[in-house]
């Protein structure tokens, strides 16, 4: 259990929206059943086919939605930022998860159990009407990521994943390094391709002076170009 005035200081204004929708007696409920954790980089938070039991909120670091399918082949479904809330679909589906997330780096999570949650919806129709728009963003967000995956070429796919990147996590002090680290074969998993055309496609980039690479840090050199080619690719 952690005190409402603690919960407070972590939410800050962050989580402004869904702790304006509460009433004073509800928010000590969540403070009285909210905990935090903390993930290692690459460390699971709940896997594929478990029942879903938490609402979890991203406070600190990265973390990745994915799916494994035929062939044990990776595909990232959603990256999550802070302060962004995950894990509640299934949930309300009332069925098992059909992906898996994990940290991608090292992570703090809130977690508040969705019995609670659901006891709070269950008489407060504005906290309703915040999970329905989530729903509907993220359902949005999940058809357009369904097209641009299956109609664009490697090029587009892996220019956008750049771009989704930036949009997510920024930039470094420098303006231009992204501020998340992806191996070769995560950036394949995110842009739907094998990791050799990732490196290849990469390579392309570089030579094209789209980018600069050095290990896992990717200096975006001209985003203009780059949004060209996700649009047209």
């Amino acid at each position: 259990m952690i005190k409402k005035s603690t919960l407070e200081r972590i939410i800050g204004d962050d989580l402004a929206e869904l702790w304006n929708a509460l009433t004073q007696d509800e928010k000590r409920i969540i403070a009285e059943n909210f905990r935090y954790e903390r993930y290692k980089k690459n460390q699971i938070i709940y896997a594929e086919s478990e029942q879903p039991e938490n609402l979890y909120c991203l406070l600190e670091g990265k973390v990745k939605l994915y799916k494994s399918g035929i062939g044990d082949r990776v595909q990232i479904l959603r990256l999550y930022r802070p302060v962004q809330y995950f894990g509640y679909r299934a949930y309300f589906a009332r069925e098992p998860y059909v992906s898996s997330s994990a940290a991608f780096e090292p992570s703090v999570l809130g977690i508040v159990p969705m019995r609670i949650v659901e006891d709070i919806i269950r008489k407060n129709n504005d906290l309703a009407l915040f999970f329905i728009h989530e729903l509907s963003r993220n359902l949005g967000g999940a058809d357009t990521k369904i097209i641009n995956l299956t109609q664009k070429h490697i090029r587009g796919r892996l220019a956008e994943s750049l771009l989704l990147l930036a949009e997510n996590y920024g930039y470094e002090s420098d303006g231009a390094t992204l501020k998340i680290y992806m191996s070769r074969e995560d950036l394949a998993n995110l842009s739907n391709m094998t990791t050799s055309n990732a490196i290849r496609t990469l390579t392309t980039f570089v030579t094209e002076k789209l980018i600069l690479v050095d290990g896992r840090r990717i200096r975006i050199l001209n985003e203009p170009q780059l949004h060209k080619i996700s649009k047209f690719g």
